[in-house]
């Protein structure tokens, strides 16, 4: 039986599998019991909701006792089913009982004005005094991020830091390293401790972060709480030129379908870019006149203080 290890490759504890094993036995009762709880408040027998599900009544017996550990597919269908969310039947939190579901639903559908007063209401501080002086830049890769940067830092006498030399240096391996070994969990682990060392050491500095961070939501939020975020923007085109004139060939190496994927990516990503505070486009504009916009982007929205 090979051995079980954790992101760097350690032996995992006993007890930490034991902890999981107990977690994933919760979880599974959890879900069950959910599921019993909703059938009924709803009114129909389990062959009812077998057939609204597409789930036989032998497996929704086996659910609701706490033996059946049903796929995420299968749950999305009895969820549909009950006219439920899947995570009110997966979730820590009852959302038949819990306060903070029901203050989260009363949030998500409150107007921006009032969305804006509950967070100052429950920031411990400012959120400008959070950020102090920390900007980090966010967007996809060939945006300019590094470029920009370090002649922005040069500019306005502050550090420039980029997220994964951070990563590199705390790996002490290259990125593409770390991925082939680790994998994305283990490269987002790291990611996230870079974030919160480097805001724990600096309190002015100019972050570029690697274009995949908004893809974990915790880590992504933690950077939009602890740094004044500017979103650099480019064209798909602009993107793709640039990462070719780094001499990188790979993104259209054999994929004639590669400038299509690149703004499906685009796209898909453009609602957590634009969570950022402040956008610069740098479609089509040389390098000086973009880096004197993004200087002034910094003044005139006060990052510094």
């Amino acid at each position: 039986m090979s051995e079980i290890t954790n992101f760097r490759g350690e032996a995992k504890p006993a007890s930490d599998r034991d902890d999981a094993d107990t977690s994933v036995a919760r979880l599974i009762t959890r879900v069950g019991d959910r599921v019993r709880r909703a059938r009924e408040r709803k009114g129909i027998s389990r062959r009812i909701l077998s057939e609204q599900s597409g789930v036989s009544p032998r497996y929704l017996a086996q659910l609701e006792s706490g033996a059946g550990n049903i796929s995420i597919g299968l749950l999305q269908r009895v969820a549909i089913a009950l006219d439920h969310r899947i995570e009110w039947l997966t979730g820590e939190e009852d959302p038949w009982t819990s306060d903070a579901l029901r203050i989260g639903d009363l949030y998500r559908s409150s107007n921006a004005d009032t969305q804006r007063m509950v967070q100052d209401l429950l920031s411990p501080e400012p959120e400008a005094n959070m950020r102090a002086g920390r900007i980090c830049l966010v967007g996809l890769r060939g945006a300019g991020k590094s470029t920009l940067g370090a002649l922005a830092g040069q500019a306005l006498d502050l550090p420039f830091v980029e997220l994964n030399s951070e990563i590199e240096s705390q790996s002490g391996m290259p990125v593409d390293e770390v991925m082939a070994l680790y994998g994305q969990e283990g490269y987002r682990k790291l990611e996230a401790q870079a974030i919160s060392r480097i805001a724990a050491t600096h309190d002015s500095l100019i972050l570029a972060a690697a274009g995949g961070v908004v893809g974990e939501p915790e880590t992504y939020n933690s950077l939009l709480s602890g740094f004044h975020t500017i979103w650099i923007k480019a064209s798909a085109e602009d993107h793709m030129a640039r990462v070719r004139a780094q001499g990188d060939e790979r993104p259209m190496a054999g994929n004639p379908e590669a400038m299509e994927q690149l703004r499906s990516i685009l796209a898909s990503r453009e609602a957590l870019y634009g969570k950022a505070l402040a956008q610069l486009d740098t479609s089509g504009q040389g390098v000086d006149d973009t880096v004197s916009d993004l200087v002034n982007l910094i003044r005139d929205r006060e990052f510094l203080g």
